[in-house]
């Protein structure tokens, strides 16, 4: 197995758009190649396009997910960095105020629920860190990068009058009224407890040296191509050159712990590592 991987991504079609899976391990959407050289990743990676909104949802904490799912489940805490974004592009971000379960269950029922949702609007560049509990959505005409847990689970509790199926219960249990960090463009660097994201931009050449990992499954690093176009290269411990590979915006690659890496070209590039 190659230490620098091209990772090709899954295509999910949705009523509002789609996903591209593009760094995953989750049985639900597994690039065999990169399962087979990283084992159970603890991080997934989509691309999603929204055309029109998605559900107002939420996702479970790790704690939540063992409760309501079983004891090997994972939570999902995930965050967002805007690819493109439509003049009116806006996401539920949260809620305007903390309100009880019975007030959010009576709010569905009452069809004002939108009341209660605080929708902010968004560009390119902004980032959103989305802590396991938060209530969100992503509106129509937005186009983001979203690193999270390694974890599909997704409880609705509004869906804008499409027929789908709601987890209102699961989801007014998995609820918490954190204290959301402000939107605002990309900072040159993110970490929380699950992962860490750095922004790069590459005028001409780029070298570095893998950090050192006393676990190599779990080291593998992800560099995400936000535009640009260039060639990538590793050269492993021993210095002898891998197969040079192209790249353009979007891409991503995976690249094995303690890797020399060189990139030539002109690009923008998120660097995503576990914690």
């Amino acid at each position: 197995m190659g230490k620098l991987i091209k990772l090709l991504p899954i295509h999910c079609p949705k009523v509002w758009g789609y996903e591209n899976w593009i760094a995953s391990t989750h049985p639900d959407g597994c690039q065999k190649d990169f399962l087979a050289a990283a084992g159970d990743y603890p991080l997934l990676v989509k691309i999603i396009q929204a055309d029109s909104p998605l559900s107002v949802q939420v996702h479970p904490d790790d704690k939540a997910a063992a409760q309501l799912e079983g004891k090997n489940a994972r939570g999902k805490t995930e965050c967002w960095y805007v690819l493109d974004a439509a003049p009116d592009g806006a996401i539920i971000y949260g809620l305007k105020d903390s309100y009880k379960a019975d007030e959010l269950q009576k709010a569905i029922k009452m069809k004002t629920l939108e009341e209660k949702l605080r929708k902010v609007s968004v560009k390119k560049g902004d980032f959103a860190f989305i802590p396991a509990g938060t209530v969100h959505a992503i509106c129509g005409g937005v186009r983001l990068l979203e690193v999270q847990q390694n974890c599909n689970i997704t409880y609705r509790l509004y869906d804008w009058g499409r027929p789908r199926e709601l987890h209102i219960k699961k989801a007014l249990q998995s609820i918490q009224h954190a204290n959301l960090p402000p939107l605002a463009p990309m900072a040159d660097s993110f970490a929380c407890d699950y992962f860490s994201l750095k922004r790069i931009t590459i005028a001409e050449d780029y070298r570095f040296l893998e950090a050192d990992t006393s676990n190599e499954k779990e080291g593998w690093h992800l560099l995400f191509m936000v535009s640009g176009r260039g060639r990538i290269c590793a050269s492993g411990k021993e210095h002898k050159a891998q197969e040079t590979i192209a790249f353009e915006g979007e891409d991503l690659f995976a690249l094995a712990p303690k890797e020399n890496i060189q990139i030539e070209g002109k690009c923008e590039m998120i660097s995503i590592t576990l914690p």
